[in-house]
């Protein structure tokens, strides 16, 4: 067999074995396979034994919950009371615990403690008006034994929990119920971002960037090795070659122990003792395709998961202005329709005896972050200029302009312009040439 098909038989050979799409390519194992879910208690495992995955879980359920809400009302002093009262049941910690229960398993829960008129199961669903809202519990599936999910396309509530099984015991026995018991879910508010058409469950942020963490843990152990092997003394000798094994061991442990530290060396004029450390060219370009991928599957800048002040936008970060436009989005539609259900549960309760129906209110969320004075002075004095500028030219009116401004509750602590002071410049300067054109 001449050189060329040697060659050729070799390459056909290596792409079929450990080359390309063989059994060995590490590079071909993105493959369908059986869809496996962690049990609990190893989801619950890894979050507590690892700080990144940590920072992943709790940064974004803090920032959901961290600046909180404004009611708005018609009736100043029912907004107060029913805040009031929403921090007597510390809603913001029962909230913000569904939403670090959501990500670590799947679904986030908080039981509704209500007191009612007579004697009811929990399996029974809870009426409209109830005497009063007692306590509220932050849990997650991990209690849960059993869901039964609507799964008829045709059904309103689609997709949608109609009941749980719920392990009600407690260790030492310490509860007044053992054993597991059915509960109707309008006793219940529920949380769930991630799920899978056929699944019961929720699926875990933990479960589905595994192997994201398992790269950094392994980047995290391999420069742990590299920094603890970065130095190592070399010492040549000529008496080495007459040595036996053990003779080496001794030698290597006596020589370890007295220059471990820069320490004094006396050697002879034939020996040489050198130090030399470890080449780590290129390896900070590869930490930084860890964390670019880690920061990709989590949805969060990278300044967001080192931990970065909370609520502060530095110059240009845009990525930072992205991720709390999806917290924000986050409190729209997944926080908001529950508080609005459990606002409504305590006013028409016979502790407030108060038709929701009646006034005017809404949830307004707190902004997420917000500008230096200086620049927020400047932003609304362009806003100004620019409104002063569209009532002259009987582009909007002034009542409009008072009501797009302060709106129906009174002034407001953000405007609606959410650009940054660059295009409120270039819009106030193309605003203001259109109104000189106009004049002339």
């Amino acid at each position: 067999m001449g050189i060329l098909e040697t060659t050729k038989r070799y390459v056909t050979d290596f792409m079929d074995g450990v080359g390309r799409n063989g059994k060995r390519d590490k590079l071909a194992r993105m493959s369908a396979g059986t869809y496996v879910r962690t049990p609990a208690h190893e989801l619950n495992a890894l979050y507590a034994e690892n700080r990144i995955i940590q920072n992943v879980v709790d940064i974004p359920a803090e920032d959901m919950t961290r600046n909180w809400f404004t009611l708005r009302c018609d009736n100043d002093e029912l907004s107060r009371n029913i805040l009031s009262k929403l921090a007597d049941l510390n809603a913001k910690d029962a909230f913000k615990r569904m939403m670090m229960y959501e990500r670590i398993q799947g679904d986030g829960f908080i039981s509704l403690g209500v007191t009612q008129p007579s004697m009811f199961d929990l399996k029974q669903q809870m009426p409209d008006k109830v005497k009063s809202v007692d306590y509220l519990h932050a849990f997650s599936s991990y209690k849960v034994s059993e869901f039964i999910i609507n799964e008829d396309v045709f059904d309103i509530h689609y997709g949608k929990l109609d009941s749980l099984v719920i392990d009600r015991s407690s260790k030492h026995m310490a509860s007044k119920v053992q054993g597991n018991a059915a509960v109707h879910t309008s006793r219940l508010l529920h949380a769930r971002t991630r799920w899978l058409e056929g699944e019961v469950q929720g699926q875990s942020l933990i479960e589905a960037m595994n192997d994201v963490f398992k790269v950094f843990d392994t980047t995290l152990w391999s420069v742990g090795q590299i920094l603890y092997d970065y130095t190592f003394k070399v010492y040549k000798s000529k008496d080495i070659d007459g040595m036996n094994s053990r003779d080496k061991q001794e030698l290597s442990m006596l020589m370890d122990f007295m220059f471990r530290t820069e320490a004094l060396a006396l050697i002879a004029n034939d020996e040489e003792l050198t130090k030399q450390t470890t080449n780590v060219s290129g390896i900070d370009q590869l930490i930084d395709f860890v964390w670019d991928v880690m920061a990709a599957s989590a949805r969060m800048p990278k300044t967001v998961l080192k931990g970065q002040e909370s609520g502060t936008i530095a110059g240009a970060q845009y990525d930072v202005m992205n991720y709390y436009s999806r917290i924000a989005a986050d409190q729209e539609n997944v926080i908001k329709p529950l508080l609005e259900r459990l606002i409504r549960l305590i006013m028409q309760s016979e502790e407030f005896n108060v038709d929701p129906e009646s006034l005017e209110w809404e949830i307004k969320f707190n902004p997420l972050w917000q500008v230096d004075s200086k620049t927020d002075a400047e932003i609304r004095k362009l806003i100004a200029e620019t409104d002063q500028i569209y009532i002259v030219n009987g582009v909007h009116t002034v009542d409009e302009v008072r009501n797009a401004r302060f709106g129906q509750f009174g002034l407001t602590e953000e405007n609606k312009y959410s650009g940054d002071s660059a295009n409120l410049d270039d819009i106030a300067r193309k605003v203001y040439k259109g109104f000189l054109d106009g004049k002339a």
